[in-house]
C-alpha cells in the first residue's frame, strides 16, 4: 500500500514503511504507474525480500498476518495479474515460473502463486497490465449432533420443528465455504484442539462412517484443491461451521471448499459445489476488494448458483461499531467528491502526488480536509476506501493517506487505479502501538480524473469514534453490509447472542446496500443502473456463540464458543436444510423469503440490524409450506437530510488546506525527512515447545532481543494485557497451553507493529 509504482526509484525498506512518532515525517517516493502494485514493487526489491517478516510487512505497508496480508505458500505468494486478452499472458506467466491457480478470460485476470524474485519478471510480459496482491480475507470469527449441540438448536426452535414436520436433513446437502478444513493444530486462542475430524465423527460431531448414528449415512466432501494457508495458522473455522449446520440439521450431507485463496477462486468454489449438487450453501468469507457499488465475481456466483437452485447464505460481517455516543460509525458515504481545492500541509507538500484536491469531509459551510478517527490502542485500523465507478471503466483516481493528530504523514495507499487495477478502490492500513487510544487524521485526494463520483469508506477495524459520527448535510453514516453478502439473492444472516433473543450483537453488520452499477461479467465495464438500487439487508438473523467442541473461544465454563456472524450463518443453513427436506424443489426465492417472514421480533430492533427478526424454525417450515406470513419491512438507507453533526472533542490539528496556488507551508519537522524506523523483536532464549513436569507447575525462564540496542519491551504472558518487561523475565506455569508475546520499543518511541510469540505446552508426565 504505502510503497512504489514500479521498481524504480523506490526508497529504502526502513524509510518506506516506519511507523512515526508524532512529529516525525514520512518521505513517500513518486506516485508512478508500473504494472506491479506499490507494495509488490517493494517486495521485488532484494533488501526488501531478505529482511525478517516482521520489518518486510512494515515495509510492504500490509499486515504480517490476518486480515490484509499476503497469501503465502512453499515461499510463494498469491497474486492477481490482469492482462490483456489473447496477449498469451498465461504461457508467459508459467514459462517465468508462476503457478497458476485460477483464471477468468471473461475477467481478463489470473490468480497465480509466484516467487518474489519474478515479481519484476511478471511485470514485464507482454499484455500484463496489473499485478496485485491478494489479501487474505475476513472471516465474519449423540444421533441429534454430537457431544456438544449448540444453543442455537433451542433458541431457534430446531428440536420442536424437526418433531413436528418429522425432519432431519436427510437427502439435502449443505456446502460451506471458510478458512480450512481439519487442517488445525490449534484452536483459535492458542490452546489444544479438542478434537479432529475423524474424532467429530466418533463422538457424532460431524456425518461419516465413524459416527454412532446407525442410521446416518452422510459425510464431509472436502474441496480444498489449493491449500494456501497451510503455512499460516489454520483454525478449521469451517469445520465449527459444518458443526453448526450438522448440530441442527444431522442427518444432512455436508460439503467444505475453502474460500481463502482470492476472489476468483472462492467464486469458482461456490460453482463447483453447486454443481455438486449442494442444496444449501453458507459462508463466512469477505474480500476487502468486494465492489460497495456493483455485484463483484463472488456476489454473481452467488446469483448463478442461485438461479441454478442452490439456497446460497452469508454471513453479514462483523463490522459494525459504536462510539461512546451509541452512533454507529463504521462507515461514511458521500453523495459526491467535493474538492476543496487545496490539502493539508505535509499531504501538500509531497511531490509528484498532484496534491491539490483533497475532499472536503464537511458538507456544510465549513471546509474540512481530514476526517478525524480514534484507534484503539495496540489496534490496527483498516480503512476500504471505494468510489462509484464500475470496475474496468475507472476515470478517477484517488489516494488516501493518513496523518496523526498534529498533521505528520503516518501512511498511504495510493494504487495506480486507472490504468493499471481498474478497481475503485484504495485499502490502508495502520496499527496503533501505543497503549492508550490516538486520534489520527483520514485524507483523501484526487490524484486523476475530474469527475466528482460518490465515494464510501469503511472503518473495518480499531475505531472508537470519529469525527463525523451521524448522518447529515446528505452524508450516509453507518451501513457496512458489502459485496456478495449484499447480492439480492444471498440470504444475509446478522447475528443474536444466544442467551439474549432480544438484541442483536453489536458488532452484526448493519444494511442496506445500493448499488449503482450492474454486475461485474467481463472486461467490458457494467453500465449504470437507470436508478440506484437498495438492497434491504440483512435477511434474517440467527444465533452466535453457541458451543463447538474446539473452536473458537474458550468461557470460563469450559465451553467452546463460536462467535460473530460467522457462526448465526451455518445455522440460518441447517433450518434452510430442515426447510428443503420438507419441501424438495423449493426456489431459493421461495427458502429465503420463508425464513425473514416467519422471523421472530429482536426486540425494537429494525430490518437494517435484524432483517426479518431471529430465525425460528417452525415458522420457517410453516411457511414454506404456504402458511401466509407478512412480508417484512425493508432496510432503507439512513436519512440524512439533517443537518451536519460534528462530534465535540479534538478531532486532530484542522488546519485549512494550503490552495494549490499558494506556497507550500510543510510542517515543523518535514524538512529535511527525518527516517525513523520501528524495532523488530526476537526470542533470545525460550524452552521447548512442549515441556513435561512430574508436579503442579514449572519455573520457565525468557530472554528477549532487539535490533536496537536501546530498546525497551513489554511483554504479555497469555490473556493478560502487554506490560513493561525486563529483556529476561521468569514465570511458573501450569499444564496446558501457552503463548508469551514480546514487543520493543525503541528509544524513538517506535514500538514493534508485530511482537514476536512463542507457543508452547506444559503437560505431565504419565
Amino acid at each position: 500500500m504505502l510503497i512504489v509504482r514500479g521498481i524504480v526509484g523506490a526508497v529504502s525498506a526502513a524509510a518506506a514503511l516506519s511507523v512515526l512518532a508524532p512529529g516525525a515525517a514520512l518521505a513517500l517516493p513518486s506516485k508512478e504507474h508500473g504494472p506491479l502494485a506499490p507494495a509488490l514493487a517493494q517486495l521485488a526489491r532484494p533488501a526488501v525480500r531478505a529482511l525478517p517478516p516482521a520489518p518486510e510487512a512494515r515495509a510492504l505497508g500490509l499486515a504480517r498476518s490476518g486480515p490484509g496480508s499476503l497469501i503465502r505458500r512453499g515461499g510463494r505468494i498469491l497474486v492477481y495479474v490482469r492482462h490483456q486478452p489473447g496477449a498469451g499472458t498465461l504461457p508467459g506467466l508459467r514459462a517465468a515460473g508462476a503457478s497458476i491457480v485460477d483464471s477468468n478470460l471473461s475477467l481478463g485476470t489470473a490468480t497465480a502463486a509466484v516467487a518474489p524474485s519474478d515479481l519484476g519478471t511478471i511485470a514485464r510480459l507482454p499484455g500484463v497490465l496489473a499485478v496485485t496482491p491478494v489479501r487474505a480475507p475476513i472471516v465474519r470469527g449423540d444421533c441429534d449432533g454430537g457431544s456438544v449441540i449448540s444453543e442455537g438448536v433451542a433458541q431457534l426452535h430446531v428440536p420442536a420443528a424437526r418433531e413436528e414436520f418429522e425432519v432431519d436433513g436427510g437427502g439435502v446437502t449443505v456446502g460451506v465455504l471458510s478458512d480450512s478444513f481439519d487442517q488445525a493444530t490449534e484452536a483459535v486462542t492458542g490452546g489444544p484442539i479438542a478434537t479432529k475430524a475423524k474424532k467429530d465423527e466418533e463422538t457424532g460431531d460431524l456425518p461419516g462412517a465413524k459416527s454412532p448414528c446407525a442410521t446416518q449415512k452422510g459425510s464431509v466432501d472436502e474441496r480444498q484443491p489449493y491449500e494456501f494457508f497451510k503455512e499460516e495458522p489454520s483454525f478449521d473455522e469451517g469445520r465449527a461451521m459444518l458443526q453448526i449446520v450438522h448440530d441442527v440439521a444431522p442427518e444432512a450431507d455436508l460439503a467444505f471448499h475453502s474460500a481463502f485463496n482470492g476472489e476468483l477462486d472462492f467464486a469458482a468454489g461456490i460453482e463447483d459445489l453447486a454443481a455438486a449438487g449442494a442444496d444449501a450453501i453458507v459462508d463466512d468469507v469477505g474480500y476487502f476488494e468486494e465492489p460497495f457499488f456493483q455485484e463483484g465475481p463472488v456476489a454473481a456466483a452467488v446469483t448463478a448458483a442461485s438461479e441454478a437452485g442452490s439456497t446460497y447464505l452469508s454471513a453479514a460481517g462483523n463490522e459494525n461499531a459504536f462510539d461512546a455516543e451509541g452512533h454507529e460509525i463504521a462507515s461514511w458515504e458521500a453523495p459526491e467528491y467535493r474538492d476543496s481545492h487545496g490539502c493539508p500541509p505535509e499531504v501538500r507538500s509531497l511531490a509528484s502526488f498532484n496534491t491539490s484536491h483533497c475532499l472536503d469531509f464537511n458538507p456544510g459551510a465549513a471546509t474540512d480536509p481530514t476526517f478525524g478517527i480514534k484507534v484503539e490502542p495496540e489496534e490496527a485500523l483498516t480503512v476500504d476506501l471505494q468510489w462509484a465507478e464500475p470496475w474496468f471503466g475507472v476515470k478517477t483516481d484517488l489516494d488516501a493517506f493518513l496523518l496523526d493528530s498534529e498533521g505528520h504523514l503516518l501512511t498511504a495507499a495510493f494504487e495506480g487505479n486507472v490504468a493499471e487495477t481498474e478497481r475503485p478502490l484504495e485499502i490502508l492500513q495502520w496499527e496503533n502501538n501505543s497503549p492508550s487510544t490516538r486520534v489520527v487524521q483520514l485524507v483523501v485526494n484526487r490524484f486523476a480524473g475530474s469527475a466528482s463520483p460518490r465515494l464510501k469508506f469503511l472503518l473495518l477495524s480499531g475505531a472508537l469514534g470519529s469525527e463525523y459520527p451521524k448522518s447529515g448535510g446528505g452524508d450516509v453514516v453507518g451501513p457496512t453490509v458489502y459485496g456478495h453478502a449484499a447480492a439480492a439473492s444471498a440470504v444475509t444472516v446478522g447475528a443474536v447472542p444466544f442467551n439474549n433473543s432480544g438484541k442483536p450483537e453489536g458488532y452484526s453488520s448493519r444494511g442496506p446496500a445500493t448499488l449503482y452499477f450492474g454486475p461485474v461479467e467481463g472486461t467490458a465495464p457494467a453500465p449504470a443502473l437507470p436508478s440506484p438500487e437498495v438492497v434491504s439487508k440483512p435477511d434474517v438473523a440467527a444465533t452466535d456463540c453457541g458451543g463447538t467442541t474446539f473452536f473458537a473461544r474458550k468461557s470460563a465454563s469450559g465451553v467452546w464458543r463460536f462467535c460473530g456472524t460467522s457462526a448465526a450463518a451455518p445455522h440460518a443453513a441447517g433450518v434452510a436444510a430442515l426447510m428443503l427436506e420438507d419441501k424438495p424443489g423449493s426456489s431459493p426465492a421461495a427458502v429465503q423469503g420463508a425464513l425473514a417472514a416467519s422471523g421472530a421480533a429482536v426486540g425494537a430492533f429494525g430490518p437494517c440490524a435484524v432483517g426479518g427478526g431471529l430465525v425460528e424454525a417452525v415458522g420457517a417450515l410453516e411457511a414454506i409450506e404456504g402458511t401466509p406470513f407478512s412480508a417484512p419491512e425493508a432496510c432503507e438507507p439512513p436519512d440524512a437530510s439533517g443537518p451536519v453533526f460534528v462530534a465535540p472533542g479534538n478531532w486532530g490539528s484542522e488546519t485549512p488546506p494550503t490552495p494549490a496556488a499558494a506556497p507550500v507551508t510543510p510542517s515543523p519537522g518535514s524538512l529535511p525527512p527525518v527516517t525513523r524506523v520501528a524495532p523488530s523483536t526476537a526470542f533470545a532464549r525460550h524452552p521447548r515447545a512442549l515441556v513435561r513436569i512430574r508436579g503442579e507447575s514449572i519455573r520457565l525462564v525468557f530472554g528477549f532481543r532487539s535490533d536496537q540496542a536501546d530498546a525497551s519491551f513489554r511483554c504479555k504472558i497469555d490473556s493478560a494485557r502487554f506490560k513493561p518487561c525486563s529483556s529476561r523475565i521468569v514465570r511458573r506455569f501450569g499444564p496446558g497451553r501457552h503463548a508469551v508475546k514480546v514487543k520493543a520499543r525503541g528509544a524513538t518511541g517506535l514500538v514493534d507493529p508485530t511482537p514476536a510469540v512463542f507457543r508452547f505446552r506444559v503437560a505431565r508426565r504419565s
